[in-house]
């Protein structure tokens, strides 16, 4: 493992070495982390530097770099603070399915509040316990249901592209609209003009007008996906 790498396994598991040199130091991986989610929220995952947050904390940036080796770390740190441990169930423990739904619309939800969160959770990156925390909550959900681990993986990986696509929509579309909605606006004007030409896709479209059955992927891909899942379970059992 190389020295960066260490240094940012350190930084979010511990143990936190205190800096060597210098003044005594004034600030805490908490408030560094929420200086950063704060620049974040306010203006996306690109607006976040070293010397952005320096500022927020009056701070020089080479102080900053006492306690944080650099930006990847920093974001690290974001993402432990934002996604949070999740609320813990209450009540007796559900059935695999309830768990998983929950699951699911809880990381919806973390995703809504926290859209940089789509851009900093992805590619090679180390992890931080309550993420892990996170992870483990969902495979935990599928035990004693005859999947294998390898496939409770990836029942865990189905499920969090599912949530994040509905995300990125929705990040996308911005504060003017919900995707689908603008989605539909859009071929409504062209089914207006050209409808003829595809007819299943013009009745489609004039069911959801008079059904309301829009907006409603997350739902709806949430539920095939448990479907399936269902039925494997159900195969593994008999």
């Amino acid at each position: 493992m190389s020295d960066e790498r260490s240094a940012g396994v350190r930084l979010l598991w511990g143990p936190h070495p205190k800096p060597s040199r210098g003044p005594k130091p004034t600030l805490s991986l908490e408030r560094i982390a929420r200086a950063g989610v704060d620049v974040a929220e306010a203006e996306g995952l690109a607006a976040v530097s070293m010397q952005r947050v320096a500022g927020l904390l009056d701070v020089t940036k080479m102080a900053l770099y006492r306690y944080v080796p650099g930006k990847s770390e920093l974001v690290a740190l974001m993402v432990e603070t934002a996604i949070g441990e999740g609320p813990p169930p209450d009540g007796p423990r559900p059935g695999w399915r309830e768990q998983l739904g929950a699951w699911a619309r809880e990381l919806a939800a973390v995703f809504h509040r926290h859209p940089w969160l789509l851009d900093a959770t992805v590619g090679p990156r180390i992890l931080g316990p309550r993420e892990l925390a996170w992870t483990e909550r969902a495979i935990a959900a599928l035990e004693g249901t005859g999947l294998s681990g390898a496939e409770r993986m990836d029942a865990v990986v189905l499920l969090v592209g599912h949530v994040r696509g509905i995300a990125q929509q929705a990040h996308a579309a911005g504060p003017v609209g919900h995707p689908e909605a603008q989605f539909s606006a859009a071929l409504g004007e062209l089914m207006e003009a050209h409808g003829e030409h595809y007819p299943a896709l013009a009745a489609a479209l004039t069911s959801v007008a008079q059904d309301g059955g829009q907006d409603q992927a997350l739902e709806f891909g949430l539920q095939r996906i448990l479907d399936g899942l269902g039925l494997l379970v159900a195969e593994r059992s008999g």
